[in-house]
């Protein structure tokens, strides 16, 4: 057998490069690639969150709708949409009243 020249420094020199280049690409992934995954993953996931509630809401208020007009109020359409009317009045009225005034910047830096 021949000798190929590496000997147990060249091989402990390779192992350090290794190490060092493989902490590195670990401390950049910690550091900007999962934080950017994790924004992401949020991201998608709130939109797909908005979008359920969404569907889920216009789904309610198209059952309610039809209850209203089959069982409470049969043949008369417009109470059921005045009731519809006043129930998101009332709702509005509510969030309006649990506002905050945003509060003002002044001029001066």
């Amino acid at each position: 057998m021949t000798d190929t020249g590496s000997t147990p420094e060249d091989r402990d020199l390779a192992g350090k490069a290794m190490a060092g280049i493989d902490q590195l690409v670990d401390s950049v992934h910690d550091k900007f690639i999962r934080p950017v995954l994790l924004i992401g993953r949020s991201v998608a996931f709130g939109f797909i969150i908005v979008f359920a509630v969404i569907v889920i809401a216009v789904a309610l208020g198209v059952a309610v709708m039809r209850f209203l007009n089959v069982y409470l109020f049969s043949g008369h359409e417009w109470a059921s949409w005045a009731l519809l009317g006043l129930v998101s009045l009332v709702a509005g009225l509510v969030v309006w009243r649990k506002r905050r005034a945003v509060p003002t910047r002044s001029a001066t830096p």
